[in-house]
């Protein structure tokens, strides 16, 4: 009995390690700073981001300007001069929460600027990584980089390099 079960441990064993998964490791954050279209890409969306949200402060400060005014004038208005003030102030605020709203929001404008512009860049690093792990036959490609349980690994698994050299940078 005890030479069948060492024998089938023997065989789980041997099942195991040749079942062993061939795995490789990328560092996203590396390729990414090396590639020009993503500092390309990023230098478009700050400026993207900058116009924007020079537009969203003139229509703050326009919104200041009025209240100041407001607080200025308030002694002298009527009742209803008062009332009319009071809601352009609003709405000059209103406008500047929509706007900002719609270019930095959840789903606004930058959002989908991003998208448009890095979706590409990914998809053709995600490309090449797919193209390497076939031709050297990984089954497995990490990115180390955002793998806070990796505490070491030998440079032999990096490919971050040949990820590059696919795409044509360096």
């Amino acid at each position: 009995m005890k030479r069948i079960f060492i024998a089938l441990a023997a065989v789980v064993a041997s099942v195991c390690v040749v079942s062993a998964q061939k795995v490789a490791y990328i560092d996203m954050q590396y390729i990414l700073k090396n590639l020009p279209q993503y500092e390309t890409a990023n230098e478009q969306l700050s400026m993207i981001s900058k116009r924007w949200q020079k537009e969203i402060d003139a229509l703050e400060q326009e919104a200041r300007l009025l209240e100041t005014n407001y607080q200025t004038e308030q002694i002298f208005l009527s009742p209803d001069l008062k009332t009319k003030r009071e809601d352009e102030i609003l709405q000059k605020q209103r406008e500047a929460q929509e706007l900002k709203r719609r270019y930095f929001g959840k789903d606004g404008e930058l959002f989908k600027k991003r998208e448009a512009l890095l979706k590409p860049i990914q998809d053709e690093i995600y490309t090449a990584i797919q193209d390497i792990a076939n031709e050297k036959h990984y089954d497995v490609v990490k990115d180390r980089s955002s793998d806070p349980s990796l505490i070491y690994m030998t440079s032999k698994l990096e490919i971050s390099d040949l990820v590059l050299q696919k795409l044509g940078a360096k």
